[in-house]
């Protein structure tokens, strides 16, 4: 049993370790001398991601001995544990080698893979995204809740492109081009972390995405929840944070954007010229 109590404190040291990870981003904000690509084109890491990832797991693994870490850039920590901090230390890190501001540390808890806990800060906007599983969700310290809007008419919707797009035919590009038919526009920040806390302060009203990593999702997820939101898989059962899809909208558009993606599926499956649907 979690108590009230753990939680916040759990969610103070995320906290403090969130900000200063923030500040070794700004440090080395325009001053990098080593870019490097991981795997894929536009994959990269920097000192930066490491600095900043060296920070983060040592101060968790002091507060947290018994809990597990999994760090974008260091892997999974000892010992194995029901509790499981899933970090990322830059999110958004091709943004931050251009100087787009549009970054952030994300750190989230999961309990039996469950998301209770999620910390996110953006150092460049001065943004501070808290929640907490039955303690709502905050930026800088004020509630926040989803937005209101009821069609994909009226919606701003958000999404990205995987490193491996160049790859594999299931980019996103149908469902991208899909959605921007029918929806008022579909942003691309770069950001995953980030796209979920826009939904979870009303400011984009669905988002969703594929060829995610648990670090991505891990603190988004229970922030966009604790705002009053919904997060799915693509079809709307429970997300599977193994599967790297996630579908997170306002909850009135859950299951409206649910049919549009299998229906765009679908189309790519059966090989069939695709016809969009009325708008709604």
């Amino acid at each position: 049993m979690i108590s009230g109590s753990d939680l916040f404190q759990w969610l103070e040291v995320a906290t403090q370790t969130a900000l200063q990870a923030g500040a070794v981003l700004k440090k080395y904000w325009g001053n990098l001398q080593n870019i490097q690509e991981k795997g894929f084109p536009g994959d990269l890491v920097t000192e930066a991601d490491k600095k900043s990832e060296s920070l983060i797991v040592h101060m968790l693994a002091q507060a947290f001995p018994d809990h597990q870490i999994l760090g974008e850039e260091s892997g999974v920590s000892l010992p194995p544990s029901d509790f499981v901090w899933a970090v990322d230390p830059l999110d958004g890190t091709t943004n931050y080698a251009h100087q787009y501001p549009m970054a952030a540390v994300s750190i989230g808890l999961l309990y039996q893979q469950e998301s209770i806990l999620g910390v996110i800060y953006n150092p460049f906007t001065e943004e501070l995204y808290q929640a907490a599983k039955g303690w709502g969700a905050t930026l800088n310290g004020q509630p926040i809740k989803v937005s209101r809007t009821t069609t994909l008419r009226e919606s701003l919707l958000a999404t990205g492109f995987a490193y491996d797009r160049r790859e594999t035919a299931d980019n996103n590009y149908a469902e991208f081009c899909h959605f921007t038919h029918l929806s008022q526009g579909v942003r691309r920040a770069g950001a995953a972390s980030l796209d979920l806390a826009y939904v979870a302060c009303g400011r984009l009203d669905g988002y969703w995405e594929r060829g995610l990593q648990l670090w991505d999702m891990a603190a988004g997820i229970i922030l966009v929840q604790e705002a009053g939101g919904q997060v799915s898989a693509y079809d709307l059962t429970p997300v599977n944070l193994a599967s790297g899809r996630v579908l997170a909208t306002n909850g009135h558009l859950q299951r409206l954007m649910s049919q549009e993606l299998m229906t765009v599926r679908q189309s790519q499956s059966l090989k069939i010229p695709f016809v969009s649907s009325n708008q709604k």
